[in-house]
Order: structure tokens, then C-alpha cells, then sequence
């Protein structure tokens, strides 16, 4: 158990830092909306990377660093493009609704899922954190890496589930329009920083 406990700390400790995915959890989580299936695509792509760096993907990882350069660059693109929807949005107010009985715009289920997946996969931090640094990790616990990796995604799924459905206790600050074009600036802001971490 105490591979299992080493890994669940490491995983909360590398996927706690506010990130591009942590962002997209909680604005989703505030909008009560599709909460479930983005906190389904975090946790189950986290189990099947930190599965794989625990089998020995981090090995290949580092073998072919073009796989890395790759989601960079994609990567970066794909947050500056999401980051001018968030700046729009914050820019004309287009007026968010936390009650799903209140009227506004609610995005489809698809475009949502796949705005997690791409937030996931495109992002090489991805990589290194849960398949090359976990998997290492998890390498020196010999025949227990696997107890270590099942802690590890215990993290995942504590700290997945802790942001979207604790982001409710949140919604009272979020009334107004204009804390959403506030929320939606910091989206913006956030999705630029990583992007220009990634290409630096």
C-alpha cells in the first residue's frame, strides 16, 4: 500500500497545477453542464496514460521525442484557437446561464467531448507528466508499479471529480454576465500562457 499512497501524492501533486484542462473542468463544472462526460474523458485518458507509462510507454517516449514535439505544436495551436473563442466570448458578454432552466446558449455534448479530448491529447505536458515521469516513477517500485500507477489514477479520479462537481459551490459568485466575461478573460489569458509555454 505504500506504492498505492506514493502514487496517489504524485498524481494529485503533477495534475493539481492549473492547467489548459483543469480551466475547461471547472468553466463546464460552473455551467453544469455536460459535467460527467468531461470528468469521463480526463479520468478515463488518465487511466490509460498512466497505464502505459507504467507498462514501459515512457521508454518510447523518450525514443522518439518527435512524438512530444508533435503534440506541441498541435497543441498550440489548438489553445490559441480556443483561446479567441474565450476572449470573444468575454468581449461581447454573450450571457451564461448556471440554471439549466434559465434560457442561454448550451453547448452540444459532442463539441464539449471533443474540446476535452483535444484539451487532453494535444497537450504534450500529457506526456511527460503521467507517461514519462509517473511511468518512471513508477518503475522503481518494481513489481508494485502497477499499485503505484492504481494510485496514481485514484488521484486522477479524486481531483476530476472534487473540480466539476465542486465547482457548483462556486455558481453564486457567477450570476452576473459580467463575472462570466471576468471568468472568460482568464480563460483566454490562461490559454495563451500555456500555448506560449509550449512553443518556448
Amino acid at each position: 500500500m505504500t506504492a498505492a499512497l506514493h502514487g496517489l501524492l504524485t498524481g494529485l501533486t503533477l495534475i493539481i497545477a492549473i492547467g489548459s484542462q483543469n480551466v475547461f473542468v471547472l468553466r463546464q463544472g460552473l455551467r453544469r453542464e455536460h459535467v460527467a462526460a468531461v470528468v469521463a474523458v480526463c479520468l478515463g485518458s488518465d487511466v490509460v496514460l498512466i497505464s502505459a507509462g507504467a507498462g514501459g510507454l515512457g521508454a518510447l517516449v523518450r525514443a522518439v521525442p518527435q512524438v512530444v514535439d508533435l503534440a506541441r505544436w498541435a497543441g498550440a495551436a489548438f489553445l490559441l484557437g480556443y483561446a479567441v473563442l474565450a476572449a470573444r466570448r468575454a468581449l461581447r458578454g454573450t450571457g451564461q446561464a448556471l440554471d439549466p432552466a434559465e434560457s442561454g446558449a448550451r453547448t452540444g455534448l459532442w463539441p464539449v467531448v471533443l474540446t476535452a479530448l483535444a484539451l487532453t491529447w494535444l497537450n504534450p505536458h500529457v506526456y511527460l507528466d503521467t507517461v514519462l515521469l509517473l511511468g518512471s516513477v513508477a518503475a522503481t517500485h518494481g513489481a508494485q508499479s502497477w499499485l503505484f500507477a492504481a494510485g496514481a489514477i485514484g488521484g486522477s479520479a479524486i481531483w476530476f471529480v472534487a473540480l466539476g462537481l465542486g465547482a457548483r459551490r462556486l455558481s453564486g459568485l457567477l450570476r452576473s454576465p459580467w463575472s462570466w466575461r471576468v471568468l472568460d478573460g482568464l480563460v483566454a489569458a490562461t490559454m495563451v500562457l500555456v500555448a506560449a509555454m509550449l512553443l518556448a
